[in-house]
């Protein structure tokens, strides 16, 4: 490979793209919304394309002197692999697993502060869904585990949705009104 060759956006967008479905397909499998589905049916998915792609994005994102698309990418993708690799134990020690999941999502929802809002929102969305999914895990609530697989699903359609965008080059903001452009109230 030529190191004179950027990853950059495309690194980023491979990322986003392996996140996003193996997310979705996390938490569609905790929602139970198909029939027959499980999380555990997630664990092929998230070792290949959560696990494997997502370290090898943020290996490239490294080479690109990207440290911070490097971390969350190899970071996740560790994560990812380590879930799909079969029984973590017992239900207190899936929901520490979750916990601490939830621990590297919120440092990298901290650290996107400057990155674009649907990076953002996709990781706050990842920390909000790991952190219902280790709650459901300690407290063995189907409820939660649900929220929680809801919240997954969403944060996987946010980051599915940035991947295609950035691909067909779509809009990623929402346009905004000019100050003082508004409703202005006659008297």
């Amino acid at each position: 490979m030529d190191n004179d060759v950027s990853a950059g956006s495309n690194t980023t967008t491979l990322g986003q793209l392996a996140l996003g479905l193996t997310l979705l397909a996390f938490g569609l499998g905790h929602t139970r919304m198909i029939d027959g589905l499980t999380e555990a049916d997630a664990g092929p998915l998230a070792a290949h394309v959560g696990g494997v792609a997502l370290f090898v994005a943020g290996l490239l994102a490294f080479r690109d002197r990207d440290g911070f698309t490097g971390t969350a990418y190899a970071g996740l993708g560790a994560l990812w692999f380590t879930w799909s690799v079969g029984d973590l134990g017992s239900a207190d020690a899936t929901g520490l697993f979750l916990l601490l999941f939830a621990l590297v999502a919120l440092s990298l929802t901290v650290g996107a502060s400057g990155a674009a809002t649907l990076t953002r929102a996709t990781y706050g969305l990842l920390c909000a869904a790991m952190l219902l999914l280790a709650v459901a895990s300690f407290g063995d609530s189907g409820g939660l585990a649900k929220a929680g697989g809801w919240v997954a699903a969403v944060g996987g359609l946010v980051a599915w949705y940035a991947a295609t965008a950035a691909l067909a080059h779509w809009p990623t903001t929402f346009p905004r009104r000019a100050a003082g452009r508004g409703v202005t109230a006659t008297g």
